[in-house]
């Protein structure tokens, strides 16, 4: 089953178990794959390629809406988009650790034969696209930047 077939499941146990923040999230990411797949070149399919690239993106922006709802003393609407991030991020593959995501960047940089910061510009392209979903961006990138200054 892909990620879109156990979206939509999973809206139906959401329903079942009356959990109304897991379903709004869920249907938020229906809504999102559905555009997705409707969009001109999709041809109606959404791989899951796509699809992890989309919930990253809306995990990212619910963690930060909750920090500027916090920063607002808004508590309440930051619990939820914290609550809506939790269940997006069930759907993502786990993410490296820092150590782990330092080795993986050793073996890149040795691949492409980076020296020095210089190169951060083919590293950070290698490293985007093999890491995608598995680590985020910002880190990746200081994680390079340590990496080559040192």
């Amino acid at each position: 089953m892909d990620l879109f077939e156990t979206i939509s499941a999973d809206i139906k146990s959401a329903m079942l178990a009356r959990d109304k923040v897991r379903l709004e999230a869920l249907r938020g990411i229906k809504k999102e794959f559905l555009e997705a797949r409707s969009a001109p070149g999709a041809n109606g399919e959404l791989p899951d390629a796509v699809a992890l690239k989309i919930l990253t993106k809306m995990a990212k922006q619910r963690r930060e809406s909750a920090a500027i709802y916090a920063e607002q003393a808004r508590p309440e609407l930051a619990a939820n988009e914290l609550a809506e991030a939790a269940v997006i991020e069930q759907y993502l593959p786990a993410q490296l650790s820092p150590e782990e995501l330092n080795a993986r960047l050793a073996d890149i940089i040795a691949r492409v034969g980076a020296t020095g910061p210089k190169d951060m510009g083919k590293v950070m392209g290698v490293a985007s696209k093999e890491l995608a979903g598995i680590a985020d961006g910002r880190a990746i990138s200081t994680a390079v930047k340590l990496l080559l200054n040192s």
